[in-house]
């Protein structure tokens, strides 16, 4: 029996993850592998707007799948895609990026094609590719095999991004070796441990714990992404132990879990209490290590007593000065829910509360009576996706009702990534709704991808907020930057221009047609696109002290 060809070996391997779904933008050098892709009858080709819309997609899909895979050609396709793929891995997100390169029998020759610098160079763009990446590979017929091994080993152990170059003259031949049947990702063990190093981080761990009055739990994204949640809920179980989650973090578990706190950022805590909760506590345990990023940390306002901190990363423990390599956060997660004593759960500390429905039906809007009306349209199984912006300023500190999750891009920050992550966010959530709540400024960045939405009926909750502005930079900078201002676009009709069918779409400027709009979305499983007017003159510069504590660009005063 003949070997597959490389393209089809590859895309075939990788769907057998689990991956169901290709995003990407064809592309002549990449034609073999969109063949494949095509021909492949468990995957489905997911054509995108462009290359940074189908790598945001891909991260969205992967952030609920658990691995994704994206495709573009060579050079400028592969570098439009960067920013996302570069956001993938500060989210620890893993995608694999194939990649369709000029034929050997171009490059060996150093024949002058498109998307080149035009000095018959190639590979040049190689080495950018793959700094976004944590591993790389360049495939051959005889290599194909083993080299796709190593990067789903590399991608996975370390949840990060794979880049993959084909060439188009050895995607087209067979594989050299034995083909190699994969598994699941679910049935993968991503992470083993070192045996002496594991038991003596357990030992210090659970001795600490033993000691222990009140403890603090700190669950990270990092759960998420080595698909340990059931064991997070049994170690909740277990222990009992009261947790916070940090903005970058939100909605990994239920915050209508009784020993939920609130939101852990320092000084923007939410509610205020959960900072002295957590920095007063006598053990802190971050399970996976908390990204101690501004916007996650209130401005690095964050002081957790390092001597009072744990931190289980992906493949490390640290407790205080003390270092233990290369011990899993699975194996230690299963040895703690096995030794763990019980603790008293969250105790007589106030539980966060819905935020409060205020103003009348005839009232303007604005966040104060947006926010509470979102938050109880929310409902069990939803995926709240949260943009870069000011919205996230409200989102991050609004309580989730049970069973909604949520995600988001504290770390990287690319305004527009939501728009195409809520693509990919919809085809991988199996549980509900994804419902997106985003900036008009971000949204003009990427609102071309509510056209691919419509194509692949796609029905997601959209609440566009339209404030006539870049708002967050007007609220980290002075008013009245002409290079805040944006292009005034009618949102409410962007759907029906871009061949969207029976979405239920409005413009929305006072309360009462908000609540309208929003029983005629729980009253229709059709997608929703929400124009929701928001007064431009809320986004207020921040304090300038504030504002220096972000950029620290005054000369310090004498000390």
């Amino acid at each position: 029996m003949t070997n597959p060809t490389i393209v089809n070996y590859v895309v075939q391997r990788l769907s057998e993850l689990g991956i169901d779904r290709v995003f990407g933008v064809p592309g002549d050098y990449a034609f073999p592998i969109d063949d494949a892709i095509e021909a492949c009858p468990s995957l489905t080709w997911i054509g995108c707007a462009n290359e940074l819309n189908a790598a945001y997609a891909a991260d969205g899909y992967a952030r609920r799948n658990g691995v994704a895979m994206l495709t573009t050609t060579y050079g400028v396709g592969e570098l439009s895609a960067l920013n996302g793929v570069m956001g993938s891995k500060a989210h620890r997100l893993p995608i694999f990026h194939l990649v369709g390169a000029p034929s050997r029998r171009i490059t060996h020759q150093h024949l002058v094609t498109h998307h080149t610098l035009g000095d018959g160079v190639y590979g040049n763009f190689e080495t950018l590719s793959a700094a976004a990446a944590c591993v790389s590979a360049n495939l051959t017929p005889d290599n194909a095999i083993s080299e796709l091994e190593r990067v789903i080993r590399e991608a996975l152990r370390l949840s990060a991004p794979a880049y993959i170059v084909i060439p188009m003259d050895f995607a087209l031949m067979p594989v050299v070796g034995t083909p190699i049947k994969g598994q699941k990702l679910s049935a993968i063990k991503r992470v083993s441990s070192a045996p002496g190093e594991l038991a003596a981080a357990l030992a210090a761990v659970v001795k600490r714990l033993k000691a222990a009055k009140n403890p603090i739990l700190l669950p990270t994204a990092m759960i998420a992404r080595y698909g340990l949640q059931a064991k997070l809920a049994a170690f909740l179980s277990k222990s009992n132990m009261a947790f916070a989650t940090t903005p970058n973090d939100k909605g990994i578990i239920s915050e209508a879990h009784p020993n939920f706190l609130g939101l852990y950022s320092g000084g923007s805590s939410s509610p205020a209490h959960v900072k002295n909760s957590i920095e007063e506590a006598d053990l802190v345990l971050d399970l996976g290590g908390m990204v101690r990023a501004d916007a996650n940390t209130g401005i690095w306002t964050n002081a957790i007593p390092a001597d009072r901190l744990i931190t289980l990363h992906d493949n490390w423990v640290q407790i205080g000065d003390t270092i233990f390599s290369y011990v899993a956060l699975e194996d230690m997660l299963d040895g703690l829910i096995a030794q763990t004593p019980a603790f008293g759960g969250r105790g007589a500390t106030p539980a966060p509360a819905m935020l409060p429905l205020t103003g009348n039906k005839t009232d303007t809007l604005g966040s104060a009576n947006f926010y509470p009306r979102l938050q109880r349209l929310l409902k069990k199984g939803d995926v709240l996706v949260i943009e870069t912006g000011t919205c996230m300023l409200h989102l991050g500190a609004m309580l989730l009702p049970a069973d909604v999750s949520a995600e988001g891009q504290t770390l990287w920050g690319s305004i527009g990534w939501a728009t195409p992550a809520t693509l990919g966010i919809a085809m991988a959530n199996r549980t509900g709704r994804t419902v997106l709540v985003t900036g008009d400024g971000s949204h003009q960045l990427t609102m071309n991808e509510i056209a691919v939405m419509g194509r692949y009926d796609i029905k997601p909750v959209i609440f566009v907020l339209n404030n006539r502005l870049y708002g967050i930079e007007d609220v980290v900078s002075e008013r009245g930057h002409v290079y805040d201002d944006i292009a005034p676009v009618q949102y409410h009709l962007l759907p029906e221009a871009m061949g969207c069918k029976d979405w239920l779409t409005r413009r929305v400027t006072t309360i009462g047609e908000l609540e309208d709009a929003l029983a005629a979305i729980d009253a229709s499983d059709s997608a929703a696109y929400i124009e929701v007017m928001i007064p431009e003159s809320e986004s207020q510069p921040l304090p300038a002290a504030a504002i220096d504590m972000a950029y620290k660009t005054r000369t310090p005063s004498a000390l």
